[in-house]
């Protein structure tokens, strides 16, 4: 008798964990998720803050660039405005998806769609990730 309640216990306790498993995957996917919003939320922020100050005049920009930053880099360097170093971010969030500083940019200039920049101001900031979100839509869409 003994036996056999063992043998039942260890199937239930497996069958139980098989089923653990494809939640806490969906899980770990719905929290990295949630950190690339925050993290493209953070950049498009200091680009959005960045390009407000250089529409006020507190620093120069290069010519053609809308306003925007000339790369990530600038966010967190900061640029020189009358004397003072003005930052927009502290560091360049690592991609959850990539797990890389590397993200994709898009300048004012470039398609909407495109997946290359063309070098001029960063407008906008995307994954490099080729996955799909568990809503369906690709990361590199957000």
């Amino acid at each position: 008798m003994t036996l056999v309640e063992l043998i039942v216990a260890i199937a239930v306790m497996s069958i139980l964990a098989t089923a653990v498993l494809p939640i806490s995957r969906t899980v770990v996917k719905r929290q990295r998720e949630r950190e690339l919003k925050a993290a493209l939320w953070q950049m498009r922020d200091a680009i959005d803050r960045y390009k407000d100050a250089a529409d006020r005049g507190a620093f120069q920009v290069k010519l053609g660039s809308e306003g925007y930053p000339p790369d990530l880099e600038t966010l967190v360097k900061g640029v020189d405005s009358n004397g003072k170093t003005i930052r927009f971010l502290r560091h360049i969030p690592v991609d959850p998806m990539t797990h890389s500083t590397e993200w994709g940019m898009r300048s004012m200039q470039d398609d909407p769609t495109s997946d290359s920049w063309g070098g001029q101001g960063v407008f906008d900031v995307f994954t490099k990730s080729t996955g799909t979100a568990l809503d369906g839509t690709k990361y590199a869409e957000w």
